[in-house]
């Protein structure tokens, strides 16, 4: 029997129940997945609580990214059994087993472990798409990242100075801002004793940045505005604070300023986009210039906790559920 973690219906970590199901069997195009990791992201909060909309009544099985073994294979599939791959997709992610289409599963290397795979397959993708799509950096270029010591800003600190950018970081505490500086950052401005818009602008001789990566949302958007040079661009990709709806078109008048909202779904949808980009990461991360930061794990029954600690700002780095 293969078992998942659901949620009954919007709301909080109480609405988490354990289901037992068949294992599933794959169809045409499709592999079944037996999960050795899980990853733990805001976007998972975001489902269960309704911030983002529910694709079915109930019994919502929600996680966004895994890594396991391939336990049977459908018609038109070349992937083989016993095969490991990662994966990321909406949803789906919080069980032992699951099928998937085989388009969305990225074979492993042998160098990435399966924890390493699902602790970067979206957060990894997503400074993937940041950095080279949303604004494209360049080098010696000055850019802020909002929440440096998460699990995209960590992953993206690094990658940022590997391309020598130099990275402005925000995060809460001291031993977050430390961890954000061994990852790449040149500076790490703690948000919980300073504004960070004077002291972005002092680090920058009040020029600004090229650019802001911003995930918090509705606490710090239209301070990142402020700290934008003229034709700067803001990328907002999450709101762990709340919807930036306090942002109006008419705020990015201020200096001809540019503003995006990408999702990861979009970028993998591209043909081809998925294969070249994990290759990539997976490079980085063989290479050594990205070390990835698995700094908690929680059972698959004890993924309540691992929200309470997400939502709480109690984590760094990356997140594992193990089934």
């Amino acid at each position: 029997m293969a078992y998942a973690l659901a949620v009954a219906a919007p709301g909080g970590t109480e609405q988490f129940h354990r289901i037992a199901f068949e294992t599933p069997r794959p169809g045409a195009g499709e592999i079944t997945l037996r999960h050795t990791a899980i990853g733990l992201n805001f976007i998972d909060i975001y489902f269960r609580t309704g911030a983002y909309p529910w694709p079915l009544p109930r019994d919502l099985i929600t996680g966004s990214e895994g890594a396991g073994v391939i336990e049977a294979v459908g018609e038109g599939v070349s992937l083989r059994v016993g095969q490991r791959v990662a994966y990321t997709t909406p949803n789906g992610a919080y069980a032992s087993h699951r099928t998937l289409p085989a388009a969305l599963a990225v074979p492993l290397p042998d160098a990435i472990s399966d924890e390493v795979a699902a602790a970067v397959m979206l957060k990894g993708l997503t400074a993937h798409y940041l950095i080279h799509h949303s604004y494209p950096v360049t080098l010696s270029e000055t850019v802020l990242f909002h929440a440096a010591a998460g699990g995209v800003g960590l992953l993206a600190g690094q990658w940022l100075a590997a391309k020598g950018v130099r990275a402005i970081g925000t995060a809460g505490g001291a031993t977050k801002c430390a961890l954000a500086r061994a990852r790449g950052y040149a500076e790490v401005i703690d948000y919980r004793a300073q504004d960070f818009v004077p002291e972005v602008m002092r680090l920058t001789e009040g020029g600004g940045v090229a650019a802001v990566y911003d995930s918090i949302g509705v606490d710090t958007v239209l301070k990142s505005l402020e700290v934008l040079q003229p034709f700067g661009t803001l990328v907002s990709f999450g709101q762990s604070s709340g919807a930036p709806d306090n942002l109006r078109v008419s705020h990015l008048a201020r200096a001809s300023l540019r503003v995006t909202r990408p999702t990861l779904f979009h970028h993998t949808r591209v043909p081809g986009w998925l294969a070249k980009a994990s290759g990539e990461m997976f490079t980085m991360i063989a290479s050594g210039a990205i070390k990835v930061e698995i700094a908690q794990r929680f059972s698959l029954d004890a993924v309540g906790s691992a929200h309470e600690a997400l939502a709480g700002r109690q984590t760094t780095g990356s997140t594992i559920l193990v089934p």
